[in-house]
């Protein structure tokens, strides 16, 4: 995996209110977060890091939020060109401030578009590899008072996962990978969706808080016209003890935890 290094670069237009920036700990890349909406979490860094992309591959991100998933995988991989795809516009605004921040505008595109109307914006076969941190939940599913763009990263009010995975099927190149993160009680759900489109899941690793609680998060590795063969993993486990985080976490973030 590489670990390039970004030019630091003064930000053109100045942070709007409640905004920051934060270090990514990584290659000196930084990104624009807004404190009163939504800034990711470590689901994105354990996508990133779970996902496999090699040299010279076009990448996708759909649901892109702050950019953060485009802007870890230019810095750990050798991967050729990443686009992030975002619905809300305040979103896909900021996300393109980061990209300009860390002088990734020649490597990440970031553009406002539908997952449903992709069509308008992809070819089919497009992108060797896809990535995605979806809303977790259904459209009326615990459903609080949020903001609306909060409402939309959680929950699927603009698009369901269905159609993330029809479109990826899509937009894969044969044998192309689709790397996610979701929810295990949904589980059934996306494996059934996955294959209904022919996006074979080959590849599941749970997460666990700790080693002795069931599972809140799984990553799954789904293969564009693979045949059917799953591997489940070893669980990756967050904490060692109470506010202890174990080895594997620490390495996922480089160190600097």
């Amino acid at each position: 995996m590489a670990n390039q290094s970004s030019p630091k670069t003064e930000l053109q237009t100045p942070l709007r209110e409640a905004e920051r920036i934060d270090d990514l700990q990584i290659g000196g890349y930084r990104i624009i977060q807004n404190r009163h909406k939504f800034c990711f979490g470590i689901d994105a860094v354990l996508l990133s890091d779970f996902a496999r992309v090699r040299r010279g591959e076009n990448v996708l991100d759909i649901g892109t939020g702050t950019g953060v998933i485009p802007i870890l995988l230019a810095a750990k991989t050798e991967g050729r060109h990443f686009t992030g795809l975002e619905i809300q516009e305040e979103s896909v605004e900021m996300a393109g401030r980061s990209v300009a921040l860390n002088g990734l505008g020649e490597k990440i595109d970031i553009l406002k578009g539908d997952i449903r109307n992709a069509k308008e914006l992809f070819p089919n076969e497009s992108f060797d590899v896809i990535v995605s941190n979806p809303p977790y939940m259904a459209a009326g599913h615990g459903l609080k008072n949020e903001s609306p763009e909060m409402a939309i990263a959680k929950h699927e009010i603009l698009c369901r996962f269905t159609d993330i995975a029809g479109e990826s099927a899509r937009m894969l190149k044969e044998s192309g990978r689709l790397y996610l993160i979701h929810r295990p009680f949904r589980l059934a759900e996306v494996m059934v969706a996955l294959c209904a489109v022919h996006l074979e899941p080959k590849k599941l690793r749970f997460v666990q808080p700790y080693a002795d609680r069931e599972p809140n998060m799984v990553l799954i590795e789904a293969i564009k016209g693979a045949k059917p063969r799953v591997t489940v993993e070893k669980p990756l486990i967050i904490y060692q003890g109470k506010n202890v985080y174990t080895q594997e976490i620490i390495d996922i973030y480089g160190g600097n935890l």
